[in-house]
């Protein structure tokens, strides 16, 4: 007995489109959070609950190798040619790439993240991770030219920028009051665990 192609075809189709609706319904799903910036509530165990800065709770299970490190400001003349920084950066009005916050990593973080690329702080900003070619102070803070991989970027950095660097920390330093970002990831049961945490030091809010 002779198949139609049409018979064949058709339940293709409807396969095709199932998988079409299917991926365009995760598509539209927001993305999973990859950080949370907020406030210790408490230490319970491995559990850590966040107050966000968006005013949600958030638990988040310490894993066993996770690494706490503190934040603590600096000076922007700290910041010299030759130094690996991270700038989150927003569009001035003059185009500028104007800096809301600048961290310096010491040596043994050299090359973390180099490049530019969107980042989540606020609405249009950009986190470029690079190396400081010439800086050129001015009456309304430095001009800093960085350079990366991939191509070099002009930052203004007022004297208002929030100039901070990274130091060592343990997890003793988490408690009730810190400021915190807390790197997490989400379980296939829809909890949360965290690796890594920044933590300010003496009531330092982490600007980036």
């Amino acid at each position: 007995m002779p198949v139609h192609r049409s018979t064949l075809i058709r339940p293709l189709v409807i396969v095709g489109a199932v998988v079409a609706s299917s991926l365009y319904a995760l598509a539209q799903q927001p993305p999973t959070p990859s950080r949370v910036r907020g406030t210790i509530e408490a230490v319970d165990g491995d559990v850590l609950s966040v107050k966000s800065r968006a005013g949600e709770d958030v638990k988040l299970r310490m894993t066993g190798d996770m690494r706490v490190v503190g934040i603590t400001k600096i000076a922007l003349a700290d910041i010299k040619v030759g130094s690996f920084i991270g700038a989150t950066t927003v569009p001035g009005p003059h185009g500028d790439a104007n800096a809301i916050e600048v961290h310096v990593f010491p040596e043994d973080m050299r090359g973390t993240g180099e490049g530019s690329r969107p980042y989540d702080l606020r609405p249009n900003s950009t986190m470029t991770n690079a190396t400081v070619a010439e800086a050129v102070a001015g009456n309304d803070g430095h001009t800093l030219t960085v350079k990366y991989k991939d191509g070099e970027k002009k930052v203004v950095v007022s004297p208002d920028t929030p100039v901070v660097t990274y130091v060592p920390a343990e997890k003793s330093d988490l408690k009730a009051g810190a400021k915190v970002i807390a790197f997490m990831k989400k379980l296939p049961d829809g909890s949360f665990e965290t690796n890594r945490v920044n933590v300010g030091r003496d009531g330092l809010t982490p600007p980036m």
